[in-house]
């Protein structure tokens, strides 16, 4: 099934991972790092798939190996701080206080390997009056101010699936947290350290320039209402006569220039700097794009700096002849899947492996990393 972990590529080869299975944006941060080639050891609880889909369709697991180990047993703990003395990094995705209690919080784990990088994930953070609350991603998206944001003026804020939240606010921050950890703890006199990636904090984050803009008194505090979030007539999407859709995006005065002659807005159009005719002039620009097929203006725009694409499903992006000129997706042990990003000149990542089936590289590992307890914990591997 899965390689070995020797010989991988990618700048982070060498670099061994435990990840305490779960779901979500810790499974994905470890994906990341598994793509960039670190060798990442995924620790599965016994009795089946944490998400509830069939393992081997489970994308986030790739490049990964696993092994069960049941950690309330009575010798549980001690199979993963074997684990943990031979790894740099550690992820977990539990809440507070849960990784304490099973013996292998920070504190168990940092006297085993002074070294290690502590990565946690969670949605609240580790402190604070929510941190011991359930929650998702559309929640610490609300309350971060960042899901006020998305969606039409008037109509209740869009859902952006769990990307924004799950992944950019958590996995990227999480990633980016224990990279720079674990350069610490390689430089003379360093040492390990957790990482407290909270979904919340990362959300938050990210709007960044959306406050500057707001204090600047450059975005007003509502939805739909802004150069950005769609309130402009020449930022979103459009429906065509087929019932898809083409998303526009020329900002720039030059790109809005040309975006305007394909579309044939003519002199009847109002200045796009009038925003008190904003509307009028995104009715015109909607009729405009009622005409025709997606397809015909897709062709229209085609080799244009008129910022115009036509939105793709997810079925559809793969066969688009630039996503497939760059190889933005690939197929790997059966399955259409997003390519590793960002690319790398010297130390190229590349998917090794499809995902790791529960239990399945117990042997491997116990063998790689000297590990022989492994072979006796847990149960058998999946079939």
């Amino acid at each position: 099934m899965a390689t070995t972990g020797h010989g991988s590529q990618g700048p982070l080869a060498g670099v061994r991972v435990v990840e305490l299975a779960g779901i979500g944006p810790g499974p994905f941060a470890a994906m990341l790092l598994a793509d960039l080639g670190a060798d990442v050891v995924r620790v599965d609880r016994p009795g089946g798939a944490v998400l509830g889909i069939d393992p081997a369709f489970d994308l986030t697991n790739r490049n990964k190996r696993s092994v069960l180990v049941d950690l309330k047993a009575e010798d549980g703990a001690g199979q993963v701080l074997g684990l943990v003395e031979r790894a740099h990094v550690l992820i977990e995705g539990y809440r507070p206080g849960v990784a304490e209690r099973l013996g292998v919080g920070p504190e168990a784990c940092l006297a085993r390997n002074p070294l290690l990088v502590y990565g946690r994930m969670t949605g609240w953070g580790q402190d604070g009056p929510l941190a011991d609350r359930a929650g998702h991603d559309i929640d610490y998206i609300a309350l971060s101010g960042t899901l006020s944001m998305i969606g039409r003026s008037g109509e209740p804020p869009t859902v952006p699936a769990n990307l924004v939240g799950d992944y950019a606010g958590g996995s990227l921050y999480l990633v980016v947290g224990v990279l720079a950890a674990l350069q610490h703890a390689r430089t003379p006199g360093g040492t390990g350290q957790v990482v407290d990636a909270a979904i919340v904090d990362g959300a938050a984050h990210l709007a960044t320039m959306i406050h500057g803009m707001l204090a600047a008194g450059h975005w007003q505090d509502r939805r739909g209402a802004n150069l950005l979030d769609g309130g402009s007539p020449f930022y979103g999407s459009y429906e065509t006569s087929d019932g898809l859709y083409m998303a526009v995006g020329p900002l720039e005065p030059r790109f809005y220039e040309e975006f305007a002659t394909l579309l044939d807005l003519g002199d009847e159009a109002p200045d796009r700097d009038d925003f008190g005719r904003w509307e009028e002039l995104r009715a015109l620009v909607a009729e405009r794009f009622s005409t025709r097929t997606r397809a015909e203006w897709t062709k229209i725009f085609e080799g244009t700096d008129a910022c115009v694409a036509p939105v793709l499903s997810l079925r559809e992006a793969p066969g688009h002849p630039h996503l497939a000129a760059r190889s933005t997706f690939l197929e790997h042990s059966g399955l259409t899947q997003p390519a590793p990003a960002p690319r790398f000149s010297a130390t190229p990542a590349r998917v090794r492996s499809g995902p790791a089936l529960p239990g399945a590289d117990t042997e491997a590992v116990a063998a790689d990393w000297d590990l022989p307890g492994l072979l006796t914990s847990g149960k058998e591997p999946a079939g």
